[in-house]
């Protein structure tokens, strides 16, 4: 991943300057939802954030998960072969799991592969393997995998663009590519030998393909926007397009057995699920049957009689298909959805999710965080903030629940205030809770179980964040920027300033006279509030990737960076903040929270991550590293 660089009022400097070699990650609760999926004997495979999980579905009706392996980033794809489980898990590239024992399956082998691995088939000994591209590195790996403890690439082949998936029939490689340029499509690539795979065909399609499947001599391409195409590979050097099918929603997987083909649409919340279409003659396909999963199915294997669906936030779904027409749901095993706040108070950490409620962890332990209580909410919980013992949980379409968590194995709701749009976030200061819902909402919670709204503001953007510091909330407010409320008379809350920040101010965290504002694309912006009424932007620090949540502990700032990860700056100066320390996260790191010496950040689809805080070492006298003057006058002068 890119380190972030400092631009300081427009002069550029590389960082970091003081490697403090943190933040370092101590423990990980790295569960989310579920997009890939493989089936095998009375077994299915299915990811939760970046954990495989394992489960008995000899009961159809009643699948239980019987094993997992922790591995390093989120899932993307499964195959299963033998006792072997190999999982592309995109930046962590290929790993191989021993699952002879499916109540205790291991890691026993992997391969780093460059520009990641995001989609895995296994044929004769070999693993092929595809990766995304920066148009240089991304393609088709042909790994031997004869010894599965130690795979070893033997041979590439390079393609441009965002290589999604591979199916392996015979002596051929049937990959599936997008981008915004005129090579996207379906690519026969000739692997009998391995160590020098040839492109010998290719059909160029007309969306984002993201998925395929071969079955007697034809291949089934799943497009994200146009739907199932089938392509005759019967003469593997001259595919050709026989017929196509586009079913509603967007297409995100296809598996083919027998006379059907299966594919996984996500449409957010419209006719999500899985549909079979009948192709006992390829070249007119036609809509069967469909079935309804609650969360968004994103990959589908079949065996037997059995379709399995990882259905995004709502797990793996196992689904009747012995007759086509008329699928039945049979069993399922949930998993938690995506989390993108978190709040950690009394050695628990509260995670909202996006799917399913809210999330209880005890993290008395960092190194070993355990859910103990679990609350399900009606809608997509966003943001949490916790005083004395209770949770006020903002979401969609409830305004704010106060949940009691004074039992944390057992949170109970105790009370609600219905808001007049969408909660998006909440902060707790004295007895009020100010809760971004169509402005920012001043809410009385002196009696928790009765919480009073008193005030409100309506403000230009979209609020996506609150801070509260004295007399004055902060919002962050998307592409309005940072706004300044006078708050000291509860009930008529009034804007005294504002800065119109060049991103969308995504999250805020206020220190003394300054407010440190998550600035989406334009990075972390450092904003001088010493004068409410005249708010001024004294530094700033780019990265490689949005900044979308951020978080202060004494002389550190950190950032999360939502496709690179979680950086620490020093902001002893808050004119001249330096990078002093950065770590990958295995998916999109978002809030960041800190307490206790730790730091816990929200990874969205990937759980929560826990991080030591960062500190300056000591010399032997017990100076820091940074004071060479003290130091000095100590030591005395080196003749």
């Amino acid at each position: 991943m890119l380190f972030a660089a400092l631009v300081v009022l427009g002069i550029f400097t590389m960082s970091p300057v003081l490697a403090l070699d943190c933040p370092t990650l101590v423990g990980r609760w790295p569960y989310g939802s579920a997009y890939a999926v493989a089936a095998s004997g009375s077994y299915a495979y299915f990811s939760s954030g970046t954990v495989l999980v394992v489960a008995d579905v000899s009961n159809a009706a009643a699948p239980k998960a019987v094993g997992e392996v922790v591995l390093p980033d989120v899932i993307g794809d499964v195959a299963v072969s033998g006792d072997y489980a190999y999982v592309a898990a995109w930046d962590a590239g290929l790993r191989v799991i021993d699952v002879s024992t499916p109540a205790s399956p291991v890691e026993i082998g992997f391969l780093d592969t460059p520009k990641g691995a995001r989609g895995v088939a296994v044929s004769g000994g070999y693993a092929y393997v595809v990766g995304s591209s920066d148009f240089t590195q991304g393609g088709l790996r042909v790994i031997d995998v004869s010894t599965p403890a130690s795979p070893v690439e033997v041979g590439f082949f390079n393609i441009l663009g965002n290589v999604s998936d591979v199916a392996v029939s015979g002596s051929y490689a049937y990959v599936v590519d997008w981008s915004d340029g005129a090579w996207n499509g379906f690519r026969v690539i000739d692997v009998s030998t391995p160590t020098s795979p040839i492109e010998v065909g290719f059909v160029e399609t007309y969306g984002d393909a993201l998925s395929v499947a071969v079955s007697g001599g034809y291949a089934y391409v799943g497009d994200y926007y146009t739907g199932l195409w089938v392509i005759d590979v019967s003469t593997p050097t001259s595919p050709i397009v026989v017929s196509s099918y586009n079913p509603p929603g967007f297409l995100q997987d296809v598996a083919v057995a027998g006379d059907y083909a299966y594919v996984a649409t996500n449409n957010f919340g419209l006719e999500d699920g899985l549909r079979i279409i009948d192709v006992s003659d390829p070249a007119h396909p036609s809509g069967e049957g469909f079935y309804d999963t609650p969360g968004g199915a994103n990959g589908v294997a079949v065996s037997g009689s059995y379709a399995y669906v990882a259905d995004d936030s709502e797990g793996l779904r196992v689904i009747d298909v012995s007759t086509p027409a008329s699928p039945t749901g049979e069993g399922s095993l949930d998993t938690p959805g995506g989390v993108h706040d978190v709040a950690v108070a009394g050695g628990y950490a509260y995670l909202p999710s996006d799917h399913d409620g809210l999330w209880v962890i005890d993290v008395s332990t960092p190194t070993n965080p355990i859910d103990v209580g679990w609350l399900d909410l009606p809608d997509p919980a966003n943001a949490v903030a916790i005083k004395e013992s209770y949770a006020y949980v903002a979401g969609h379409g409830w305004g704010l629940q106060v949940i009691d968590v004074s039992t944390p194995t057992n949170p109970t709701k105790v009370g609600e205030l219905i808001t007049p749009g969408a909660a998006v976030a909440v902060t707790i200061s004295g007895d009020y809770a100010y809760v971004l819902s169509a402005g920012l909402r001043v809410i009385d919670i002196s009696t928790p179980t009765i919480p009073v709204e008193v005030g409100s503001i309506e403000t230009p953007g979209y609020g996506s964040d609150v801070a509260v510091s004295g007399d004055y909330a902060y919002v962050a407010d998307d592409h309005a920027g940072l706004r300044v409320i006078d708050i000291s008379t509860s009930e008529s809350p009034t804007e005294v300033g504002f800065l119109d920040t060049p991103g969308h101010a995504r999250d805020v965290a206020v220190s003394g006279s300054y407010a440190y504002v998550a600035d989406h694309h334009a990075g972390l912006r450092v904003i001088d509030v010493s004068t409410p009424s005249t708010p001024v932007e004294v530094a700033f620090v780019t990265g490689g990737q949005p900044a979308s949540g951020v978080a202060l502990s004494g002389n550190f700032a950190y950032v999360g960076w939502a496709f690179d990860g979680l950086g620490a700056y020093d902001v002893s100066d808050p004119a001249s903040p330096v990078e002093v320390g950065f770590t990958d996260t295995p998916a999109n790191a978002g809030d960041v929270t800190v307490a206790g010496g730790m730091v816990y950040v929200a990874e969205g689809t990937a759980g929560m991550e826990i991080y030591r805080e960062c500190e300056y070492p000591l010399f032997a006298d017990g100076f820091e590293s940074g004071n060479c003057t003290a130091w000095s006058t100590t030591v005395g002068e080196v003749p």
